[in-house]
């Protein structure tokens, strides 16, 4: 008896087993926007949703309060309605984080009866989610918002709106859907009692393909600053990237609409979704699980009950491993597992066991960020037996070296005889040795799971005579959910790799077997001329290959391009290495050097078929002298950067590791040196560039290569890795072995003449950079005029292409001598591309229609080639110095500034500050001035037109800018409007406040990175 094919057999599973579509024959017909609606809510009412006709939020807020008395069997009286939605549903306080942490959290609200008496009222019964009543209503209007909007389709979980479906018609791009979204939240979602803001899932479709997304996912990434309608309340993702398919158990994406509606919005589905596999982040953002996530945590939950129902815990059996690639959220995934599983009522814990100091310390923090205090992590022994014996330490982080220590001063702990789930994190490292048997030996009741990205097979397990080294299935049992890089970059979950080869010797570079090894060749290898060219080729090619070019928003900061690390051979390499670039950017001007950090330790286990040894932060004191000299020597450079005070003593190392961290993060490093640490485990979005020189192969090659490739924005397409070895046959095992033999197409980018001139993926033909330039230049020739709405859109679909595919060639080599288009062509196509935005979205604006919500801009593309004004006021420098005689100067400006989004509403100021020049102008310190004083008189007219207080704006302003963005409710905005009758009608206060706000932050945007004085 196959006793763990339960979960395949079991119908309320969230995700299908395996999907197949209906057979039955396609219809041939051209289908409307509003048949694909109709057809949608057919469907949904098949599956017993009832259909409800509200187009009105009067309507909405009746049906409300009858689903919550129906739910909680009790009939709310008038006086106790109204007080109840307006102070704990629809307080004109709470924002999108506020009634996100509603649902997900305090869906129990307190009713004050009127009798004096309180009670419970649920607005989710998450423990009988079948008691949850779902509606769907579509056409919902509003006109209280910005401008009058009309939804297409809204689920509704007792009364509540909590999924929304934006769909547009077969044909149509589905970013069109996405951009609907957005408009919506700017606009109106907000309006009114604002309980469109409880929405926390929705959903795209074109009918041919649907995905779907959380309402607050990723807005750390990437936030609407410089929106004129931006509001703490709305803050939200504008990044389709983050956007997620649909699957089945097997990882094959469900993309038609109607196929999804049968499986996604099934009943158990959609409920178990919204109920179970969300995650509300320390950070205010929502998660929502993604399939193979899901299967993952239920098919180990599953294993979990049947081995306990069957006594099977304590052995193989009881458990298994999740193999899901690097980067594609593992630690998500273990979150809620664990969550989940401290909830059963026969397991006491749930010990997360990683490797090192460093994954201990990163894995809390995202633990933290999942749910502060969910987990306990411990610095000692001593702290991990009091959380073992501690009943309110349900989830503890531990490695896997304290665990050990933990066993071995207490063999007869009354921990071994409780039940625990035991889950290993990255367990291709920790599954083999003595300190894995010491585990399993000592633990009765244990039920051991281990999650990896790349687990060890028996054909690639040979152990160099350690008879203990065991193949993943050895230590933790069957494969339980598959998620390979394959699937994770078809999925668009990681982004693919590019890989250069750079030749740095003539001989042959790969060697097959690590005993070979020839002490010769590797002094060969790190000779002084070779170390010299490798680094003149990354000081280079560095803004090249991490598109320093390149601007993107992070985090409120404007950031130039990505950061890289650069993994060498061994700790005299490091060395080397580092020697040589401080000696190198000696040379060079301020401005050009590098941000370079370095940091290595004491590795505690050998090489092992490709698995990278570990280097602890606990092991300084085990370098030898030479070594950890240099290393305080390179912590002092580090120490002199960022005003800092590390060395190598213990403690002070461990927080200089977590400096290094945090700082790769937050891309204030340029390049980071390591041999073995940073390699595996190591999440930063901001990094797009590995440089090796060094032997990687099969689970280390990939690991490393994988700490690229996390998804960030548009302008971040791919993982870039430059090699000074020859690592190409390595690169194709590796990806042999844990994608499959045919994965390289996908797994890696294709070769530059393929984007340049086209090819054939195998279905039909790509046009290439060259055919696309060649369409543009004949059909849109610079100086012509594009006449009318079908040629402008025309136009904008074709430039956007060419914006896509310019990102990717941007960092080939050879596209530097091969752009076609000169750099004054590529300013002038832009002033048209944002001449045609501008257009529209101010058409959008004055006739309150839907008119561009067919045109997808690539803004984030425009924006990444910013001119900011200091390029302007070098510019300004040179021409003083031709004493106003240079006018091509003057033409570049004015180019570099139609060309600009951000600085075409500064043109004005520009122009005015130009003509006053004079040769005895101090250009940097008179900008300066003249700007504090446009600043202040525009602000003063802004004040009077309104009528504002003064004192009370004027800190509202300079707390705007401090922060990067306008505040559009709270007390500070509510202190600087003028007192307005409590009489007058409740729609004026409203549009005062819009109108306002509208103008300030077109001032905020206005005058935004011009100068940061105070007024």
């Amino acid at each position: 008896m196959n006793q763990f094919n339960i979960v395949s057999e079991n119908a309320e599973s969230t995700v299908v087993a395996e999907f197949i579509p209906s057979h039955s024959k396609r219809p041939s017909a051209y289908q409307s926007e509003a048949e694909l609606e109709q057809e949608f809510i057919k469907q949904l009412h098949l599956q017993a949703y009832e259909y409800i006709s509200i187009h009105t939020e009067e309507e909405l807020i009746a049906n409300l309060r009858k689903q919550l008395e129906n739910l909680n069997n009790y009939q709310f009286s008038d006086k106790e309605w109204t007080h109840f939605f307006k102070t704990k549903i629809a307080n004109q306080a709470y924002g999108i984080a506020e009634k996100t942490a509603i649902v997900q959290e305090d869906y129990i609200q307190l009713l004050e009866r009127e009798d004096g008496t309180t009670k419970n009222i649920y607005l989710l019964d998450k423990e009988h989610i079948h008691n949850n009543h779902l509606q769907v209503i579509n056409q919902y209007a509003t006109d209280k918002g910005e401008h009058d909007n009309r939804y297409d389709v809204t689920v509704l979980v007792n009364g509540l709106p909590l999924v929304h479906i934006e769909l547009k018609r077969r044909g149509v791009d589905l970013k069109e859907a996405f951009n609907q979204i957005n408009r919506y939240q700017r606009e109106s979602f907000w309006a009114g009692s604002g309980l469109f803001e409880y929405i926390q899932v929705f959903v795209i479709s074109n009918g041919t393909y649907t995905k779907y997304y959380s309402n607050t996912t990723r807005q750390t990434h990437i936030k609407e600053v410089g929106s004129s309608n931006v509001r703490k309340g709305k803050r939200t993702s504008n990044s389709y990237e983050f956007t997620s398919w649909w699957a089945d158990a097997n990882n094959k994406p469900i993309t038609d609409l109607l196929d999804f509606a049968k499986t996604f919005f099934a009943k158990h589905t959609l409920l178990n979704i919204l109920t179970r596999y969300c995650v509300f982040t320390a950070e205010k953002l929502l998660l929502v699980m993604r399939p193979y996530q899901i299967v993952a945590t239920e098919r180990i939950l599953s294993t979990i009950n049947v081995a306990n129902n069957y006594k099977k815990y304590g052995t193989i059996e009881g458990g298994g491993y999740i193999w899901h690639t690097t980067g594609s959220g593992k630690t998500l995934t273990s979150f809620k597992t664990a969550q989940l599983a401290t909830q059963l009522p026969y397991i006491e814990k749930v010990l997360f066991v990683v490797d090192r100091n460093d994954l201990d310390y990163q894995t809390i923090r995202e633990y933290d960020k999942f749910k502060k205090g969910a987990a306990n992590s411990n610095t000692s022994t001593a702290i991990l037996k009091q959380q073992l014996e501690s009943a309110d330490s349900k989830i503890i982080i531990t490695t896997i070296q304290k665990l050990t220590v933990f066993i071995k001063k207490n063999p007869n702990h009354p921990v071994f005889e409780k039940q625990l789930v035991i889950i290993f994190d990255e367990c291709h490292r920790s599954q083999f040795g003595e300190m894995h048997t010491a585990i399993v030996k000592h633990f009765k009741k244990y039920h051991l799971f281990g999650f990896t990205g790349t687990p060890i097979f028996a054909d690639n397990a040979s152990a160099n005579g350690k008879p203990e080294f065991k193949t993943t299935e050895q230590a933790f049992g069957k494969k339980l959910h598959t998620y390979t890089i394959v699937d994770a970059i078809t999925d668009r979950n990681v982004l693919p790799f590019r890989v250069d080869y750079v030749s740095t010797m003539k001989e042959e570079e790969n060697i097959q077997d690590a005993k070979v090894w020839n002490i010769d060749r590797e002094k060969a290898l790190l000779a002084p001329k070779r170390i010299s060219n490798i680094v003149d080729y990354i000081l280079k090619h560095f803004d090249q290959k991490t598109k320093r070019n390149s601007f993107y928003k992070l985090k409120e900061r404007r950031l130039a391009g990505f950061n890289s690390i650069f993994a060498v051979s061994s700790i005299d390499a490091a060395k080397l290495y580092y020697t040589e670039f401080q000696q190198q950017m000696a040379d060079l001007p301020s401005d050009k050097r590098l941000k370079i950090a370095t940091i290595y330790s004491f590795g505690i286990n050998e090489d092992i078929e490709g698995v990278l040894s570990e280097e602890d932060t606990d092991n300084t004191d085990k370098l030898d002298a030479s070594s950890r000299e240099f290393l305080d020597k390179a912590i002092k450079d580090y120490n002199k950067i960022f005003d800092t005070n590390y060395d190598t003593s213990s403690k002070k190392f461990e927080n200089y590791y977590k400096d290094v961290s945090e700082r790769v993060k937050k891309r204030e490093i340029d390049l980071l040196l390591v041999v073995n640490m940073f390699l595996t485990g190591f999440d930063a979005t901001t990094l797009n560039t590995l440089w090796v020189d060094k032997n990687l192969r099969l689970h280390g090659l990939l690991q490393a290569y994988s700490r690229t490739n996390r998804i960030l924005n548009s302008i971040k397409t791919f993982g870039n890795i430059v090699c000074f070895r020859n690592l190409e046959k390595a690169t194709n095992d590796s990806i042999a072995l844990f994608g499959n033999k045919d994965a390289g197409g996908i797994i890696l980018l294709r070769p530059f003449k393929d984007y340049y001139e086209g090819y054939n993926d195998g279905q039909k033909d790509i046009i290439g950079y060259k055919d696309l330039i060649a369409e543009l230049q004949q059909k849109y020739p610079l100086g012509e005029q594009i006449i009318g709405e079908q040629a402008e859109k025309a136009f904008i679909k074709l430039y956007g292409a060419i914006l896509r595919l310019r990102n990717i060639l941007s960092t080939f080599d050879e596209f530097v001598e091969n752009e076609i288009l000169s750099a004054r062509d590529v300013q002038d196509y832009h002033s048209i591309y944002l001449d045609l935005y501008n257009k529209y979205r101010n058409q959008n604006k004055k006739d309150q229609e839907d008119v561009n919500d067919d045109i997808v801009f690539e803004m984030e593309l425009i924006k990444q080639i910013e001119i900011n004004i200091d390029y302007i006021l070098m510019l300004l420098h040179k021409y003083q110095e031709s004493h106003f005689k240079d006018k091509e100067i003057v033409v570049t400006i004015t180019k570099s500034i139609d060309s600009s989004m951000e600085l075409r509403s500064k043109k004005d100021l520009i122009e005015q500050f130009i003509s006053a020049l004079t040769p005895a102008t101090r250009i940097d310190d008179d900008w300066q001035t003249f700007i504090q004083q446009k600043k202040k008189a525009e602000l003063d007219a802004i004040i009077k037109e309104e009528n504002l207080n003064k004192e009370a704006t004027y800190s509202f302003v300079n707390n705007a800018f401090r922060d990067g963005y306008v505040q559009t409710f709270g007390k500070e905005l509510a202190e600087i409007l003028p007192p307005i009758s409590l009489f007058s009608r409740s729609n004026n206060r409203t549009q005062k406040r819009l109108s306002v706000v509208e103008k300030i932050t077109a001032f905020f945007n206005r005058f935004k990175d011009l100068t940061h004085r105070k007024l």
